[in-house]
């Protein structure tokens, strides 16, 4: 009887995911948005918050399968930067036992967000408000925790299934070879100068959706591959997810929580430059809102349901070597930055470099660290964090050699180390090469590194 009972114990283990817990997932949603008279990020000037035309969220998802968690949490900013995800990370441990490298941390990059602080060349620039600015960024990782916090406190055994989407009418490379034989960026729209884009857009559009058993929606995680620059002016607003998330809500439900996440945007905007229409403010923003939201309403037709045996995560830090700086170049831009904020001081790209210069030169060798991060839901779903803006095509190498045939890229992720163009584009220039504060090569390091991770998670 007892060897009956030990041949029948053995099978049950060996059948696995049939005895296996049920996934589980919390949701939550923390207000993030700044006091009037905050610092606005996405641009070189200065420029102070004068209103709120919709508020800013952290929200957070909470996934739990057999006693493993993590979270990711996207924050309607500009950037996160590495001190305040490692300080969130660290509270967020104490209120819930989430280890902190098992939480991913993003940034949707809406420029109508506010500047976060954060030992760059700048920061001193921003005196007219700095203790506003300085208040809330000592705030922000303990509202980000509490977002995690709040989720995790709500975890229920929910269903998840996934799809792609395609929509190809919105993104377009920023990046044009022009009839000179230079690479410009965002050249004007209806430019005779412009010859053909440099290189391709991302049409993915990256849907994950969980629900209760009952079929009650709870969460939908949308992951798109283009800048967050529609609105503009001096209000508050989290840009085209805003009209995304409203409009799902319509459908879905105002209890179902839309997330989104930038997918590699680094080289990839709205601006359609074969069309003199403008493409700027909150009628741009809903137009793209609408389509996006669109597509993934028909992408729900799609939905696929996936298998969760395990959850895992993995993360690594990469040493990225840094950008080389000319002679005389630093000099020339201790010369350029006091000009900062003053109207027409001087070329834009002769700001861009000289903060580059002065924010390379004050790292004295010291190679960036770039945290490369795989949170993987089974053998068919995997996110990838990779901490910069990072030039789509490093993003569609990536999802074409995964093992996980879901595999969704979030850039800006676990901090920020700026612009990180792929090879190829180092010799062309233009402003995100003059930006970059790694070196050629730096981009495919982060790339090979995340699909290590990839490899070695996969079931």
């Amino acid at each position: 009887m007892f060897l009956m009972s030990g041949r029948f114990l053995l099978l049950a283990l060996l059948a696995g995911p049939v005895w296996a817990a049920e996934l589980r997932l919390g949701v939550a949603a923390v207000k993030i948005t700044p006091p009037p008279g905050m610092p606005m990020a996405g641009y070189y000037y200065d420029r102070a918050a004068e209103g709120v035309h919709d508020d800013l969220y952290a929200k957070a998802l909470v996934l739990e399968k057999d006693g493993a968690k993590a979270a990711l949490v996207a924050c309607d900013l500009a950037s996160v930067s590495r001190a305040v995800v490692e300080e969130a990370r660290k509270l967020i441990e104490k209120s819930t036992a989430i280890p902190g490298e098992h939480v991913m941390i993003s940034a949707t990059h809406c420029h109508t967000g506010p500047v976060l602080l954060g030992r760059t060349s700048r920061d001193d620039r921003q005196s007219a408000t700095l203790s506003i600015a300085k208040q809330y960024v000592a705030e922000l990782p303990g509202k980000i925790a509490q977002s995690v916090k709040l989720a995790d406190a709500k975890l229920a055994s929910v269903r998840v299934s996934a799809a792609i989407g395609r929509e190809e009418s919105l993104a377009f490379n920023r990046r044009f070879f022009m009839k000179d034989g230079t690479v410009g960026w965002n050249p004007g729209k209806l430019n005779p100068n412009i010859v053909r884009p440099a290189g391709p857009t991302d049409p993915d559009v990256g849907v994950v959706y969980f629900d209760t058993p009952e079929a009650k929606p709870l969460a939908s995680y949308v992951n798109f591959a283009m800048h967050l620059d529609t609105v503009g002016g001096q209000q508050f607003s989290a840009d085209y997810p805003f009209t995304l998330a409203a409009l799902l809500a319509k459908i879905k439900g105002p209890d179902m929580l839309t997330v989104f996440t930038i997918g590699t945007a680094g080289n990839i905007n709205h601006i359609n430059v074969k069309t003199r229409a403008p493409q700027k403010g909150h009628e741009e923003a809903a137009r793209i809102g609408t389509v996006l939201a669109g597509e993934v309403l028909k992408t729900y037709t799609r939905m696929e349901p996936l298998t969760t045996s395990v959850l895992r995560v993995r993360s690594q830090m990469v040493k990225l070597p840094l950008a080389e700086i000319q002679p005389g170049e630093l000099e020339k831009a201790r010369q350029i930055a006091p000009k900062y904020g003053k109207p027409n001081a001087a070329p834009f790209l002769d700001f861009v470099q000289a903060f580059k210069a002065i924010e390379v030169a004050a790292r004295q060798g010291q190679p960036l660290e770039a945290e490369v991060q795989v949170i993987a839901l089974g053998d068919q779903l995997a996110w990838v964090a990779l901490p910069g803006e990072i030039f789509v095509e490093l993003g569609m190498a990536l999802k074409q050699a995964s093992p996980f045939p879901y595999t969704i890229m979030v850039e800006l992720a676990n901090g920020s180390v700026g612009y990180v163009p792929n090879r190829a584009a180092y010799p062309q220039g233009a402003y995100e090469v003059v930006s970059a504060r790694c070196t050629a090569g730096s981009g495919e390091m982060l790339v090979e590194a995340a699909l290590r991770l990839l490899k070695e998670l996969h079931p």
